[in-house]
Formats: structure tokens, sequence, C-alpha cells
């Protein structure tokens, strides 16, 4: 296991009780003492973002369930810092936020390529010192992100795919049912 840090993903541990975070991923955009953030890679959402934005009405682009903290938020993770100013780099090849007005337009012209960006509702916090009880209770794994996991992986195996990267008893884990007592 790797300590938690910009760039590292969370995996939910299988029997992770809480519906926010049942058998999630996390990239985790920021690991600070004062706190964390980052979003559910995992989790998508009915409504396409062009639903959500107005200005993009047509772009039936997936969003993500990023987390439960400010519902009313749109965030993006991308691959693009060339086109999108003010991006904070999470990791060498990924990439957080920018500026929201080029990203619509890149999106209206066709000049970014879809399969490098991915939108967010909300996002997942911690608070000083709360992430780090979650991990002492052993409620998350840690893996390194990778553009392969965060953008290229169909959402609903990307729980699987990190556990598998892990390997051993944690590929077993895939099996596992969400609540053992009913077995």
């Amino acid at each position: 296991m790797i300590e938690p840090a910009s760039g590292v993903l969370l995996i939910a541990e299988p029997f992770l009780k809480d519906p926010n975070f049942l058998r999630t991923v996390v990239l985790l955009c920021e690991h600070k003492q004062e706190g964390s953030f980052g979003f559910v890679l995992n989790k998508q959402i009915e409504q396409t973002l062009g639903e959500l934005i107005s200005n993009l009405e047509g772009h039936d682009l997936p969003v993500y369930y990023g987390g439960p903290v400010q519902m009313d938020t749109i965030h993006f993770l991308h691959q693009c810092p060339e086109l999108i100013p003010d991006s904070v780099k999470v990791t060498d090849d990924i990439f957080w936020g920018g500026n929201f007005e080029t990203v619509s337009a890149l999106i209206k012209s066709n000049s970014i390529n879809l399969k490098k960006i991915k939108f967010f509702i909300g996002y997942s916090g911690w608070g000083d010192g709360q992430l780090s009880e979650e991990m002492k209770e052993k409620s998350w794994l840690t893996v390194g992100a990778n553009q392969l996991l965060v953008f290229n992986t169909a959402y609903d195996e990307v729980w699987k795919n990190c556990l598998k990267t892990l390997g051993g008893e944690y590929e077993r884990m895939i099996n596992y049912p969400i609540d053992p007592q009913l077995n």
C-alpha cells in the first residue's frame, strides 16, 4: 500500500458500508494535513453534461458522481493541459480543472478528444485527519493512478481492475459479496 497523496487511487475495501463509497475508487487530487479531496471515478449519474449545462445542450457526455460534497458543482479531470489553461497537475498525465469556458468552446468545436476528459458532479472531501483515520480503520486500499484506470476503463470495471492491479489476496476480493452475512 502506498500513502495517500495527489495521484493516488483510494479503493473502497469490499465491506465498506458507506453508500457514498460502496465499491468505489476515488482519485485523490489533493492530500494535506488540513484536508483532502478527489473524485469517485466509477459511479455514473443519469444526466449527461448537456442536460446539466445549458450551453452544452446536445453534448451527451457522461457525468460521474464525484462525491457527496457540493453536489451543485461540476468538475473535470483531463489529459489536455496544453489546451485548458489554469489546470492543476495531479500526476504527470492527469490534470484537474481549468478554464471551463475554454472547455465548453473546445467541446462545441470538436477540438478536444472526449476520451481525455471526464466530468463530475460534486466531489469527495475529508477534513483535518479524517482520511488518516479511515486509512487506520482499513476502509481504503491504495494504488497509484494512471491514465488507463482513470480515463480508459469502463466505469463499472474500475474497482475490479484496481484490485487486480494490487494482485494476490486483493484480486480475490473482486468476488466477495457486498454483505457476507447474506451468504
